[in-house]
């Protein structure tokens, strides 16, 4: 009898502890945007509301995609708590989804990490409860059955839960979650793309990319940030498939929490973040310029989309780096100009200048943009301006030529010489028009269109 009243006492004191506690509501963020640092010093009750969309999104221009998404993101909310915070979770889905969802937290200690009790029909809520009790970085998905192919189709996000006794401020925090989709057309094939089951099946991803779209963080979406800065990643990786082999050119992460835990790795080049996993990577920007964060699995980046910037503006700092002290021809005996080998990609043919236009921006992003630049900037000394380029305004056959034959000697463009080495591309006569079309029409160039004609006309 006593042990019963025993028990019935600690569950009553439990229950009114819990009673207790400040209660919140969670503030959510949008991907690359990251809430607050908590500044609590106790547990509190944190309500968090979340909705499952199902939306027609831009995967890369041009090409759609219809996404499955937590809060109408890919990655969704990012979410943050205390260690020892008392989580109340509502999941709505929303009334014109055509399936239901539930939502799998990879920081719930239960079962199913919380799918079990969250399986929501469309126009319908759910709600349960859990005790955040292991501080870190977790991945959440729906694991709804198929589960592969509510993850694959963009249902996936970061719940970040601080340790008792915080996280050390930072300047800039920012939240990149990679993923990799599987479409019926190839990489950059035009128009509404469906989900592609046996190519998730074979692990043959045509995309994949960070934050849920190609060019989710370059241009004027890239991330910011001033010299003499220290910038912590929240980096995830929702799969479904592939391990990240994250990088960031032309840094080294100071600090590495592995795998998203509390165990600290230092001076770190490249970091791997298993599908259904993540890593907090933290780094001082000493120096100004761009950063770029990279799949380092190279191709994932430069021609499935696994790209972001971080732009840092700042005075140079030349003793740390001092760019290009010295240029000088070096040609050794039996160079030649090489042709990039496979096969073409079969494009779909534009049927206006703007959809030329259009088309040729995805040509430019896969094979111009690592050498001269997303806007047409080139690299000084090395690859010539695109952006208000005299050489090409006054014959853009002379770009058809370089695409075709490649280019090779000096060349004068905007008054400086270039000397440098450009290999044939072996694209087709539809991509070389489009790309030509793209360039002519951006930066300041004056304009025009290339036709198919044009092209073949070139290459007699």
């Amino acid at each position: 009898m006593r042990i019963f009243l025993l028990l019935i006492a600690v569950t009553f004191i439990g229950n009114l502890n819990a009673a207790k506690l400040p209660v919140e509501k969670a503030i959510l963020t949008a991907p690359p945007m990251v809430p607050p640092q908590i500044t609590r010093k106790h547990p509190a009750k944190v309500i968090i509301k979340m909705e499952t969309v199902e939306k027609i999104g831009t995967i890369t221009d041009g090409v759609e995609y219809v996404y499955w998404s937590f809060d109408g993101t890919v990655p969704g909310s990012f979410i943050r708590v205390r260690e020892g915070d008392e989580i109340e979770f509502h999941l709505s889905n929303n009334p014109e989804s055509k399936m239901p969802h539930n939502i799998d937290l990879h920081a719930v200690t239960g079962p199913g990490g919380g799918a079990t009790s969250s399986f929501t029909a469309s126009g319908h809520t759910s709600v349960f409860s859990f005790k955040a009790l292991n501080p870190g970085l977790f991945i959440y998905h729906c694991a709804t059955a198929p589960v592969g192919m509510h993850i694959a189709n963009g249902m996936y996000g970061l719940i970040l839960v601080e340790p008792k006794e915080g996280m050390t401020p930072v300047d800039k925090e920012y939240y990149v979650v990679q993923g990799d989709f599987y479409t019926k057309g190839k990489y950059g094939e035009a128009g509404l793309q469906a989900f592609d089951m046996q190519k998730a099946i074979n692990e043959e991803p045509d995309y994949v990319v960070f934050n849920g779209s190609v060019g989710s963080m370059v241009g004027d979406k890239a991330l910011t940030a001033h010299k003499g800065e220290t910038v912590r990643l929240f980096v995830g990786n929702g799969g479904p498939n592939l391990v990240s082999s994250f990088h960031v050119i032309g840094e080294i992460f100071d600090k590495v929490y592995i795998e998203g835990g509390t165990a600290i790795n230092k001076n770190v080049q490249t970091t791997l973040v298993p599908a259904g996993g993540s890593a907090i990577v933290e780094f001082k920007l000493d120096v100004p310029g761009n950063f770029i964060m990279v799949d380092h699995s190279i191709f994932r980046a430069f021609n499935k989309g696994a790209l972001g910037i971080i732009s840092v503006d700042g005075d140079k700092e030349p003793d740390i780096y001092s760019g290009k002290q010295a240029d000088k021809v070096y040609l050794p005996e039996g160079s030649t100009v090489q042709d990039v080998g496979g096969k073409t990609t079969k494009a779909a043919f534009a049927q206006s200048k703007s959809e030329r236009i259009r088309f040729g921006k995805r040509v430019y992003e896969s094979n111009c943009q690592a050498c001269h630049q997303a806007d047409g900037s080139g690299i000084k000394s090395a690859f010539p301006p695109l952006a208000i380029s005299d050489y090409l305004n006054n014959d853009p056959k002379l770009a058809i030529k370089a695409i075709q034959q490649g280019l090779r000697g000096k060349i004068t463009v905007n008054g400086e010489v270039y000397d440098s080495e450009m290999p044939a591309m072996r694209l087709s006569h539809e991509d070389t028009a489009n790309v030509v079309t793209y360039i002519l029409n951006s930066w300041g160039n004056k304009g025009g269109e290339v036709t198919l004609e044009d092209v073949a006309n070139q290459g007699h």
